[in-house]
């Protein structure tokens, strides 16, 4: 039977890691060739350390039962590791640590980089910090380095933040942040998920270099089932990118925009050398059709899911489409109505130009409304495109 070494003392980070109150956490399946290694290696540097079974079925209980240190928390039956690493860092925070390195059982991280994580701690602290692997290494396999680059492209579509590599399970996390969130996703999928909701709250999200070790394929133990795999990672980032685009970039313009006055940033924004005439006057036309067009409510939400893609000014879409703020809203009904009467040729009626036009005046005048309030936002959008664009051109050249 495997036994702990007599006498392993952490060495001499141990101090800086017990003074961060950080702790050692090692989700672990099926993994009893190199598990009592990791161990034995992380030892070195503390013994603050949780080891997560999750429900194995080899000889890991019997290695366990060698480290009297050691935190275990166990179950049956094997659940995956997502699922392990929300219990490991729930039980970190019931012990009180504030940090937790995550560090994987199967020997291809090295114990040796734990203290590239407490320094980088120590000057941000607070953050979320990924080990980046050097994905470019001949023993990396080739579906890993796919998997990477195409989850490191939507992290960064998400979030807007460049990392070399999210799908690393060497990292360190701040555990302040997650006592009061709510996981959902149980297997490999959850190591996205918490850093894109991390990075969602504010936290902020780097990286160290790190080494990795990957065993030939022949000896190569792995729980990563791909077609099921990719598929829940898939899903997830669907899910996460609709969230982004209609909530996440939404909420942090708007709060964006909130640091400065509207016409401090209507200035900073129309005058910004860096962009082209044109694409300032196409986003203020497009705002204004946004602000225009009879989708209540979500006007904002859809002219800044739709700037993005189509690459525009998303400051100047959302300042362009405040044109339904409410003193304006009387007037922009008032002219949808009349606008579908002339082109459906049919009487607009006798209808007053005041407060009194609201919804449900609208909803007896449905279509009418909605076509003439359609071609009113695109005859609007052109209008103040084309003189946005003229306004531009003007400075320029006197600017010159």
């Amino acid at each position: 039977m495997p036994h702990a070494p007599d006498n392993l003392q952490p060495g001499p980070w141990a101090e800086k890691i017990k003074a961060l109150k950080c702790c050692l956490l090692i989700p672990t399946y099926n993994n009893s060739g190199t598990l009592e290694k990791v161990i034995n290696a992380v030892s070195e540097y503390t013994h603050d350390i949780i080891v997560v079974n999750d429900g194995s079925t080899d000889q890991t209980g019997s290695i366990l039962s060698t480290f009297d240190y050691l935190r275990i928390v166990s179950y049956h039956p094997n659940k995956g590791k997502g699922y392990a690493l929300r219990r490991g860092l729930a039980e970190a925070i019931a012990a009180g640590f504030d940090y937790a390195i995550t560090i994987d059982s199967d020997g291809q991280h090295f114990a040796e980089d734990i203290p590239w994580f407490i320094e980088k701690i120590n000057v941000q602290p607070g953050s979320l910090i990924i080990g980046a692997r050097n994905m470019a290494q001949d023993s990396v396999p080739g579906k890993s380095s796919m998997g990477n680059k195409i989850s490191t492209f939507w992290f960064k579509f998400e979030t807007g933040i460049s990392l070399p590599d999210t799908q690393s399970g060497y990292r360190l996390y701040p555990l302040e942040p997650l006592k009061k969130m709510h996981f959902f996703t149980p297997k490999y999928e959850f190591e996205i998920e918490v850093i894109v909701r991390l990075a969602w709250k504010g936290v902020p999200v780097t990286s160290v270099p790190v080494k990795v070790f990957y065993a030939p394929a022949a000896t190569r133990v792995s729980h990563f089932r791909p077609f099921w795999d990719f598929t829940r990672v898939s899903l997830l980032n669907v899910i996460l990118v609709i969230i982004a685009l209609f909530y996440i970039k939404p909420r942090n313009l708007v709060r964006e925009l909130k640091k400065k006055n509207l016409r401090e940033r209507l200035h900073a924004e129309l005058f910004n050398q860096q962009e082209s005439s044109y694409r300032k006057a196409f986003s203020v036309g497009f705002g204004v059709f946004m602000g225009i067009v009879p989708v209540w409510g979500y006007q904002m939400l859809l002219a800044i899911a739709l700037s993005i893609p189509m690459k525009l000014n998303k400051a100047l879409v959302i300042i362009a489409a405040n044109i339904s703020f409410p003193p304006f809203i009387p007037a922009i009904i008032y002219l949808s109505y009349h606008m579908g009467g002339i082109v459906l040729q049919q009487p607009s009626g006798d209808i007053s130009f005041s407060s009194a036009i609201d919804l449900g005046w609208i909803r007896h005048n449905m279509f009418q409304y909605v076509v003439g309030s359609v071609i009113l936002a695109i005859i609007s959008g052109i209008c103040f495109g084309l003189i946005t664009y003229i306004f531009l051109k003007a400075f320029r050249k006197q600017a010159v």
